[in-house]
């Protein structure tokens, strides 16, 4: 059984990850254009070939190619050339694509109560008042045992504590209307970047991302993020969630001869960006428990700075592709990352770092000892697979194709928060209706038991009562039905 994924040679050396090692985590960082696209891609493939299921976001769109067989490059020719590489094959990958909008891929949901308060406040960008306003919310739904799976269910279920905030604040704390305004105001944003598609069931299943083929190749789930880039707080903290549901469902495996599942975050600056304490405490510690549950966190970004140093400090697997130097900022970065690798005496590493060329990179790995070994100066070992995009029709035809195609292509809306809700309103109109209508004719019997001997004018009265209170019932329903339709597309309301 192969052990190891070779990665890079330096002189007549090949640089080679340990699988034992694969899940103390990575990082590949560089400047754009130097590579690190290609050098995720070279991992990718490589964990895929040994049974490793893989996920990755493919920002720029130009991942799609695993799944297609390299060729006829001569950039890669000439790499494999240069390397001396007299085993290579060019070979595809077994891909499955993942679309948030079910437009590349096949689509990715969860439920409004599997997000949990702390990621959704971070997606609606609430402040600290209001965050605790939302998990007063959430915690008053499990208790009334109402599912919150939509936002239509979530915004119900905002407008049923803002409406009864007298009641609730005696036994959850105060609720204010201008905290439940803030949070419906942030579904309404989210909403217009797409977010009700992502909310709803069925919900994703964590073990269709830890799939291989009949030829035992892990599977690599390729999650189209071009349009979702375009949100990039939904980005982020998508693949947050997507992390702490790994962390919370898989069993506790120790320490595996190879990962279970290894994890890309590409662009992982977005990941920390105004991210409150409490969360950025969670992040650290699901990074530095998730080794063993079998799982391998790979951060790709420009500059290591943009990641917690508690965070940085456990990513084992370093490749660091070239650094610019122009700017102070600039040049700390470079001397950041100089001072994370093991020194290699036969150069400077701080000046190295803004000399390397596209497909170079100083690499450094863990040893069998999990111990970082001496940086070295090494050209990254081209992709089996195909460099750039595939077809439309490709990825079309590989998504009919794929081992999940049809799981996941029809909604289900099933009874949750919005129709419990809805129905309790209804219920009390009636109620409300039907006692005020038994008030009315009771009274109209009495008027006409005391009333003179003008019977024409008593039946008339009571019919016109009668019509009115049947004009005034059927009136108030058509009205009610109204102001629902009108605001169901306001809020964008989905049924």
């Amino acid at each position: 059984m192969q052990t190891f994924i070779p990665i890079a040679r330096a002189g007549d050396t090949d640089l080679e990850l340990l699988l034992s090692m694969a899940n103390r985590h990575g990082l590949i960082a560089g400047a754009t254009g130097t590579g690190k696209t290609v050098t995720l891609q070279l991992l990718a493939e490589g964990f895929s070939r040994v049974g490793v299921s893989v996920f990755l976001a493919d920002v720029k769109g130009d991942l799609s190619g695993i799944a297609k067989s390299g060729g006829n490059n001569p950039k890669v020719a000439d790499r494999v050339s240069q390397l001396g590489l007299s085993d290579y094959k060019v070979e595809a990958s077994p891909v499955v694509f993942w679309d948030l909008f079910g437009e590349q891929g096949h689509p990715v949901r969860t439920t409004i109560s599997e997000m949990g308060p702390l990621l959704l406040g971070r997606l609606l960008n609430l402040n600290e008042t209001q965050s605790g306003v939302l998990h007063i919310v959430f915690k008053i739904a499990d208790d009334r045992g109402l599912l919150l799976l939509d936002l239509k269910d979530l915004r119900a279920m905002l407008q049923e504590v803002g409406e009864n905030a007298q009641e609730y604040t005696t036994s959850y704390g105060n609720v204010s209307a201008a905290s439940i305004g803030a949070v419906q105001r942030g579904l309404l944003m989210l909403e217009e970047q797409g977010a009700e598609l992502f909310f709803a069931e069925p919900a994703l299943n964590i073990e269709d991302l830890l799939q291989t083929d009949q030829n035992g190749r892990g599977i690599v789930n390729i999650l189209s993020a071009n349009k979702l880039m375009q949100s990039p707080k939904l980005y982020s903290t998508f693949l947050l969630w997507l992390l702490t549901e790994l962390f919370e469902k898989l069993p506790e495996v120790g320490d595996l001869d190879k990962p279970k599942l290894v994890f890309f975050f590409d662009e992982a600056h977005l990941l920390f960006e105004d991210v409150p304490r409490a969360l950025l405490e969670k992040i650290e510690q699901v990074v530095r428990l998730i080794r063993s549950k079998g799982v391998g966190i790979y951060f790709v970004t420009q500059n290591p700075l943009d990641i917690p140093d508690n965070v940085l400090g456990q990513l084992g697997n370093r490749v660091q592709h070239a650094l610019r130097a122009f700017t102070p900022r600039d040049q700390k970065a470079v001397r950041a990352a100089a001072e994370t690798f093991r020194a290699n005496k036969n150069f400077n590493v701080e000046e190295v770092i803004t000399q390397l060329s596209v497909g170079e990179a100083l690499v450094s790995l863990l040893d069998q000892k999990g111990s970082p070994t001496i940086v070295e100066k090494a050209l990254i070992m081209p992709p089996r697979s195909q460099l750039g995009i595939i077809t439309s029709e490709e990825r079309s035809k590989l998504i009919r194709s794929s081992i999940i195609a049809g799981i996941y292509d029809r909604v289900i809306d099933r009874e949750s928060a919005y129709e419990k809700i809805k129905g309790k309103l209804q219920s009390d109109r009636f109620q409300n209706d039907s006692t005020e209508n038994e008030g009315r004719s009771e009274k109209s019997q009495s008027l006409e038991k005391t009333r003179p001997a003008t019977v024409g004018r008593a039946r008339q009265s009571i019919a016109e009562a009668f019509v009115k209170s049947t004009v005034r019932t059927i009136g108030s329903s058509i009205g009610r039905q109204l102001i629902r339709g009108i605001m169901g597309s306001l809020m964008g309301s989905r049924r």
